[in-house]
C-alpha cells in the first residue's frame, strides 16, 4: 500500500511539473497578428532593396499612412536586390515577431516557402509584384498585369509606327510580374499589330534590375540585329538604358523604346525623345495599398470584389478571375515629355 502512495505521490509531483512548464511556455510565446492591441502591432514593408529609387519611393507612401494611422508601420529594405538577403530579413523579421509583412519579391520561388513560415507564425502576408506566391494572404497589384503589357506595347507600337522587329526585357527571367508584362504585350502585338515581329533568336533578355547592363544589353542586341527597331522595357532600369544605348549609336528616330520609369529619373530623355512613352503606377501608392490591405486582414475584415483601401487607384479593387488571393486596382499611368514635369517624383 505504502508502494501504491509513494508512485502516486511521484506521479502528481510530475503533472503538476509538466503544467506549471507548459504554463510558462505560454506566457513566453509572443503575442502576434490580430491578438494585440492594435496600438501594438508592427507592419514592415519589405522593398527587393532600399536604394532603388522606386522603392524610396515607395517608402514615401508606408510614411505617409503610418503618419495617418499613428502606428507602428515601416519599411526596411536590403542594401542591394538580392533574394538571399531579402530571405534573411523576412527571416529576421519572423523571429522578431512583428504583426505584417508587406514585400515585394527579388525570387518568389524562393522566397514563397520564408513567407509560409511567416504565416505559421501568425503574421499577416501581403505581396506586391508577386502574382505567383502562395504562401500570402493577398497579393495585390495596380492593375492586371497583362492588361498593363499591352498598355506598354501600345506606346512601343505607336512610336514604331506599328511595324518592324522588337524584343523584350525584363529584370530576371524569374521576375514574376515582369514576365507577366512582357507576355501580355508580346501577345496584344499578335492580336492587334500584325505588322510587327517578335524577335524570334532572341524573344527576351535580362536587365538585372541594373541600368548599366540594360545598355550594354541593348548595345549587344542593336549591333547583332541591325534590323531591330524596338525594345520593350519592364524593370525601371530598363527603357533608360536602352534609350542611351539608341543615342550611342545614334540610332535616335530608328529605333525605339517604351516601358516603366520614374517621371524625374527621365525627364531629360523624354524631352529628347529618346524615350518615346513611359507607363508607370505610383509606388508610393503601392506601398500604402499594401499596408491598407494588412490591417483589414489584421481587424479581421473582410476582403471583396469592390473593396475600397481609401487609397487613390485602389477605391475598387477586384479579385482576379477564379483567385481568392489575386487583388487588382486601376493604377496605371503614362508619361510623355508632355506631362513629365508634373508628377513631382
Amino acid at each position: 500500500m505504502k508502494k501504491i502512495l509513494a508512485l502516486l505521490l511521484v506521479a502528481s509531483m510530475m503533472f503538476m511539473l509538466i503544467a506549471a512548464c507548459a504554463s510558462d511556455n505560454d506566457q513566453a510565446a509572443p503575442e502576434t497578428g490580430s491578438d494585440r492591441d492594435e496600438s501594438d502591432w508592427e507592419i514592415v514593408v519589405v522593398p527587393k532593396d532600399a536604394s532603388n529609387p522606386w522603392f524610396v519611393r515607395m517608402n514615401t507612401g508606408v510614411q505617409a499612412i503610418a503618419q495617418r494611422t499613428g502606428l507602428n508601420i515601416y519599411q526596411r529594405g536590403t542594401p542591394e536586390i538580392d533574394a538571399t538577403l531579402q530571405a534573411q530579413l523576412v527571416q529576421d523579421l519572423i523571429a522578431a515577431g512583428v504583426d505584417a509583412i508587406c514585400i515585394v519579391p527579388v525570387d518568389p520561388g524562393s522566397i514563397d516557402p520564408i513567407l509560409a513560415q511567416a504565416r505559421e507564425a501568425g503574421i499577416v502576408v501581403i505581396s506586391h509584384e508577386g502574382a505567383s506566391l502562395t504562401n500570402v494572404d493577398f497579393n495585390i497589384e495596380a492593375f492586371n498585369n497583362e492588361q498593363y503589357g499591352a498598355f506598354i506595347m501600345d506606346n512601343l507600337a505607336a512610336a514604331m509606327g506599328e511595324e518592324g522587329l522588337f524584343t523584350t526585357m525584363v529584370a530576371h527571367v524569374t521576375n514574376a510580374s515582369h514576365n507577366e508584362w512582357a507576355d501580355g504585350a508580346v501577345a496584344h502585338q499578335l492580336a492587334t499589330y500584325p505588322n510587327m515581329q517578335l524577335l524570334e533568336s532572341t524573344p527576351r533578355v535580362e536587365s538585372e534590375d541594373n541600368g548599366d547592363v540594360a545598355f550594354q544589353t541593348a548595345l549587344e542586341l542593336l549591333t547583332r540585329y541591325p534590323d531591330l527597331r524596338g525594345i520593350m522595357g519592364t524593370s525601371s532600369f530598363d527603357a533608360p538604358g536602352i534609350a542611351r544605348a539608341i543615342q550611342e549609336l545614334g540610332l535616335q528616330g530608328q529605333v525605339f523604346t517604351a516601358g516603366t520609369g520614374l517621371p524625374n529619373d527621365n525627364a531629360e530623355l523624354l524631352h529628347s525623345g529618346a524615350i518615346h512613352a513611359l507607363t508607370l503606377w505610383d509606388p508610393a501608392l503601392a506601398g500604402e495599398a499594401m499596408v491598407a490591405l494588412a490591417l483589414m486582414v489584421l481587424r479581421g475584415e473582410e476582403v471583396v470584389d469592390g473593396t475600397d483601401l481609401g487609397v487613390e487607384g485602389y477605391t475598387d479593387i477586384r479579385f482576379m478571375p477564379g483567385s481568392t488571393k489575386l487583388l487588382e486596382g486601376q493604377g496605371w499611368i503614362v508619361i510623355t515629355s508632355e506631362n513629365v514635369d508634373s508628377f513631382g517624383f
